[in-house]
């Protein structure tokens, strides 16, 4: 499997997602043996709902230990070209924007971040302070002009 891209504290919520679902598998074991001990099995509603979270629970699990598992965290080393974990603030026909470069298992484009494999991420990434891009979205192209890169 390939290397996932992450930054810091994509990582570190990542890593609180999997306590989360762990915490929550006693419980659900709980409510499965007490489903069980209700005696017949193939008309007991508790004991189904009860097998059917354990299972969501399980395996929530095993895809957070997966990504985890295959997780690299980056952390940007200078801010002189756009790279992973950079805030960036571009200057757009409609004002500033700014933007946080995440992995692609982080992105949330409600909160600015956005992946390093969406049209503006990946046209972004390696880019300097001052460069004007042309960025090919699925409404249109887009100009953006960079003004800052931090970390």
């Amino acid at each position: 499997m390939r290397i996932i891209p992450y930054t810091k504290p994509g990582f570190e919520d990542l890593k609180k997602k999997l306590e989360t679902e762990v915490s929550k598998r006693p419980e659900a074991v709980k409510q499965l043996t007490r489903g069980r001990d209700m005696g017949d099995l193939s008309e007991n509603g508790l004991y189904k709902a009860a097998k059917q979270a354990l299972n969501d629970i399980d395996r929530q699990i095993r895809y957070f230990k997966n990504l985890i598992k295959y997780a690299k965290v980056y952390i940007p080393q200078n801010s002189e070209c756009v790279a992973l974990g950079h805030n960036v603030t571009v200057e757009t026909e409609n004002g500033n924007k700014k933007y946080l470069i995440v992995g692609e298992y982080e992105a949330n484009p409600k909160e600015n971040k956005i992946s390093l494999k969406s049209p503006i991420g990946h046209n972004l990434m390696g880019r300097k302070v001052g460069e004007e891009i042309d960025i090919r979205t699925p409404n249109g192209f887009l100009t953006y002009k960079i003004i800052k890169i931090s970390n």
